[in-house]
């Protein structure tokens, strides 16, 4: 057995243990992690194959992107997953019926695929797969390639301007005006005269004539 052969059993088997443990751990965060380690198998296995461009792209789509926003979103919502787990087992019987159907049907197809024979593997390019997309994308496809960025920049800003607009429950401050403050504009000073503790009000004289009895802490 080759290398290749043996690191594609390797990868393999992770990126299978790796997926398993994605719908059965009971944790929705060891999850989305244990689906970074299935991305990052799946890409291996893709660099195998000779497609380093979609491997790559796997890596900072998936698993530099996409699950970063999974991991935020799960642990920002506190999900119960008490709550969750309580129609598990109502409903098993019915996905363990589509499982079934949809592992026989995927079983059918590459199963006919491998009895058909392979034709005569042609003659390979010299160039890499990476230089060989990029020559596709940019000469024959430029268009498509521009149109598509241009989308994605509209939806951006988009995105940008529906974040950023004016709201009664949420505090706005300019930037602008924080740069041009000035140390006067943040701070005044008041000046004050200084007032000592004022003596306790006398009690009036009793109705003999003879003055009250002074307050406590006050001098007669």
């Amino acid at each position: 057995m080759s290398t290749t052969t043996g690191l594609f059993y390797l990868f393999s088997t992770v990126l299978l243990f790796a997926a398993f443990r994605v719908i059965t751990s009971r944790n929705p965060v060891h999850a989305a992690l244990y689906l970074v380690l299935t991305f990052f198998q799946a890409s291996m296995v893709w660099m195998l194959l000779g497609a380093e461009f979609l491997s790559i792209t796997l890596v900072l789509v998936y698993v530099g992107a996409v699950m970063v926003l999974f991991l935020f979103v799960v642990m920002m919502m506190d999900i119960n997953v008490e709550a969750l787990r309580e129609g598990f087992w109502v409903h098993f019987p019915l996905i363990a019926l589509l499982g079934v159907v949809m592992a026989l049907e995927m079983s059918a197809v590459l199963m006919g695929g491998f009895r058909v024979a392979a034709p005569a593997p042609q003659a390979a390019s010299d160039l890499p797969n990476t230089m060989q997309l990029g020559q596709l994308l940019y000469s024959e496809y430029l268009y498509p390639v521009e149109i598509a960025a241009a989308i994605l920049l509209v939806a951006m800003i988009a995105a940008i301007a529906l974040t950023l607009r004016a709201r009664k429950d949420s505090k706005y401050v300019s930037p602008g005006e924080q740069v041009r403050v000035r140390a006067s504009d943040r701070m005044t000073v008041l000046k004050m005269d200084s007032s000592g503790v004022d003596a306790a009000p006398q009690a009036p004289p009793s109705e003999a004539g003879e003055a009250a009895a002074p307050a406590p802490g006050v001098k007669p």
